[in-house]
Parts: C-alpha cells; structure tokens; sequence
C-alpha cells in the first residue's frame, strides 16, 4: 500500500489515501474532493477550481497526471 495527501494529488489538505495502484489513488482523491466540495469547504472548492482549468487543456492534464503517477511509483 502507498500512502500520498490530499494536497499531493492537488487537492487542499494533508487527508491521507492508501491504494496499491495509481487509479486507486486518483479515485479515492477524487472521492474526497467531491465530497468536501459539497460540504462547501472553500478551500477544496479553489483546488477543484483549479483541476477543472488543468482539464481544459488536454496535454496540461496528461503532463499533470503524468508526473503524478510518477510520484506515486516511486513511492
């Protein structure tokens, strides 16, 4: 199991995630942005903000991933 925070995968806090794969991972931050979104939590609401600019640009979003997963390999 490999451990990263909310904040490493580009969310807002230190909420710890275990997975064993990458796509685990992702879904699990994803989880959690979600959710603290809806809770109205400012600060998740600015990093999803952010992810949702990231995404408009498709080579953006592959290099972020890509050095993400990186990250979390080498872990």
């Amino acid at each position: 199991m490999k451990k990263m925070t909310c904040r490493q995968l580009g969310g807002a806090c230190d909420h710890v995630f275990e997975a064993k794969t990458f796509e685990e991972m992702t879904a699990l931050s994803k989880n959690h942005g979600m959710e603290m979104v809806q809770k109205g939590d400012a600060a998740h609401l600015k990093a999803m903000n952010e992810m949702q600019r990231l995404m408009k640009s498709p080579a953006d979003m592959q290099h972020w991933m890509e050095n993400k997963k990186r990250e979390f390999d080498a872990l």
